[in-house]
């Protein structure tokens, strides 16, 4: 079974990272490459990808993707995806979209995004974490695929949520490579800003905050405050978030996340800190956790553009086609 697949973005980092798992995925070809900038080719855009794919840089055409394509990827700022994605929908093409369009409710999305002009499908987009709702994305036409930061918090946070104290907070201390800022020029990511150093940014009340919290009251049904900090380190990609919370009640951390994820193969739990150079270039979270008394600490570690973007959209797209979830997903780290 082949299924023609194609990108809308493809010139930022994650549209390069769903270009390279495309080009080995045993069922979805990649019919066409789409990116607002002009490009002669895929190789005048990606240098790397010289000797290894030949491909057009085209401007997007919905009419002409709709008569070629079963599914599209958007990997596109948000604003931008949702006039895309509504179009594609009403001629039921199934679309995953890495950008923040359709993974908030409509109040939240517009309180810290801009005014969304797609309320209908807002409501029919399932959030794509697979190991939280794969039933849900086996159904759909629309998955909202998490941010890089959510994902690490989550599938770190949602095993415990039951057995904290929710009259404490929650401390969400999150560092990312300077790849999670995207190929856009900013002082932020200039080397001479990054190199040795590290800060946070956007503390507390950053738009990923509302994110985790939603998901948190839809996937566990409880409420918690959170206090979310990221920062950016100076590495190109990679992502490992720590967290800190009271417990309600005695747990073996340890037992419960091998409990949880006994039958999730892209969850690893480790006996000790999860480290980001174990998950660089792969599918994996590493998570790892420890109580003394009523404290509770959870560190987790990914690979900000796979699991936190590329290889998820691809693994979600799996679950929409009915195809085995794992297919094409990288499990092999850049070790050393």
């Amino acid at each position: 079974m082949y299924i023609k697949t194609a990108i809308i973005g493809v010139s930022g980092y994650t549209g390069l990272e769903l270009v390279k798992l495309l080009l080995t995925h045993q069922h979805f070809t990649l019919a066409g490459v789409y990116a607002s900038e002009n490009h002669q080719d895929i190789v005048s855009l990606h240098p790397s990808l010289k000797n290894v794919v030949k491909l057009p840089i085209q401007e997007v055409n919905i009419d002409k993707i709709t008569q070629e394509c079963e599914l599209v990827f958007l990997a596109l700022p948000h604003q931008q995806a949702m006039e895309y994605a509504k179009t594609l929908l009403n001629k039921n093409i199934k679309v995953v979209d890495l950008s923040a369009d359709y993974r908030l409710s409509l109040k939240q999305y517009e309180q810290y995004y801009c005014p969304h002009s797609d309320k209908e499908n807002l409501q029919k987009a399932v959030y794509g974490l697979p190991e939280y709702n794969r039933l849900s994305i086996s159904q759909t036409n629309l998955v909202a695929n998490p941010g890089c930061y959510p994902t690490a918090t989550l599938l770190a946070l949602l095993p415990f949520a039951k057995y904290l104290n929710n009259t404490q907070s929650v401390y969400i201390d999150a560092k990312s490579g300077v790849s999670g800022a995207g190929k856009k020029l900013a002082q932020t990511s200039h080397f001479v800003t990054i190199n040795e150093n590290l800060f946070a940014y956007s503390p507390i009340n950053h738009r990923h905050s509302p994110e985790i919290n939603e998901q948190l009251q839809k996937i566990a049904k409880v409420q918690l405050k959170t206090l979310f900090v990221p920062h950016l380190i100076p590495l190109t990609r990679g992502m490992l978030v720590s967290i800190y919370a009271r417990l309600k009640e005695q747990i073996d951390p340890l037992e419960i996340l091998c409990e949880r994820y006994k039958n999730e193969p892209f969850i690893r739990i480790r006996e000790s800190c999860a480290q980001i150079k174990n998950v660089t270039g792969t599918h994996f979270c590493d998570i790892y956790a420890k109580a003394d008394g009523e404290d509770l600490f959870i560190t987790s570690s990914i690979d900000n553009l796979l699991r936190g973007a590329s290889s998820q959209a691809i693994a979600n797209a799996n679950l929409m086609f009915g195809l085995d979830e794992n297919l094409g997903l990288p499990q092999i780290a850049y070790v050393p």
